[in-house]
């Protein structure tokens, strides 16, 4: 199998090479920008929301009943003489605690999440990646798991939307 990468160094040739590659049924390709760009994602994403958001959700409801729970059983263990016949465990005495706990614990899932949707740390990463001008002035660009003919293919599209390098690399080259 080969990999395809393609170095750009316009923006525009980049989003309209994704959105070709995307009609065509590649899916299985990875894009870097020096800089964060939304538009990357919406063409990769098609306007789909991030998962991570699942992750925030798990951690607040998580920790709200965390909370919730440490105060009234706290409470219960050592319980207090309380005037007139209040209860034990008492909603508005606990919201504060419930509030934080819900938002300590909603960070710490998204943190989880996002590491792990961002693959990180990034032991596995392409090697074709590892170029340093992807982090400096250049979007780049990797097409994976390409038979022979599919990967020429590939590359011509992409220096046809602009490529300023394209390579093929991997195993099987002839």
């Amino acid at each position: 199998m080969s990999n395809v990468k393609a170095i750009f160094s316009h923006f525009d040739g980049l989003i309209d090479a994704i959105a070709d590659l995307k009609s065509e049924g590649y899916t299985d390709f990875a894009v870097t920008a020096p800089l964060p760009r939304h538009e990357i994602e919406e063409v990769i994403y098609e306007g789909e929301p991030s998962p991570v958001r699942w992750f925030t959700l798990a951690g607040a409801v998580f920790g709200g009943i965390f909370g919730f729970t440490l105060c009234s059983i706290t409470h219960l263990n050592w319980p207090m003489i309380i005037p007139a016949g209040k209860p034990l465990v008492s909603i508005p005495a606990f919201i504060v605690i419930t509030f934080e706990s819900t938002v300590l614990w909603g960070c710490m899932f998204t943190l989880i999440g996002l590491l792990y949707h961002c693959r990180l740390p990034a032991k596995d990463m392409d090697p074709e990646l590892e170029d340093p001008r992807l982090s400096d002035d250049v979007f780049g660009m990797v097409v994976r798991n390409l038979d022979h003919a599919t990967a020429n293919e590939i590359k011509s599209k992409l220096d046809g939307h602009g490529a300023i390098e394209t390579s093929i690399t991997g195993v099987g080259l002839a």
